[in-house]
């Protein structure tokens, strides 16, 4: 859950970052700033977890558990 939260703060962070930085230095109206931001921020996203995936493995995520691990479930 916490990883989950994380993901999502990040997204919106960086969501808000583009908002700000596209609509200030491409001197942008609001709603097309918005606009930007908005078709930038999955694009960012997309783009570095296809590289991230490249760099690390597929097996690097921490969603996917190595198989070594044993869970509590599994121990009793």
């Amino acid at each position: 859950m916490h990883g989950k939260l994380k993901r999502y703060a990040l997204i919106i962070c960086l969501f808000v970052f583009l908002f700000v930085i596209l609509g200030n230095a491409l001197r942008l109206s609001p709603g097309a700033a918005f606009i930007a931001a908005l078709s930038g921020t999955p694009l960012i996203t997309f783009g570095f977890s296809c590289w991230w995936d490249t760099q690390c493995g597929k097996g690097a995520r921490r969603d996917e558990k190595p198989p070594e691990m044993i869970t509590a479930r599994e121990r009793t």
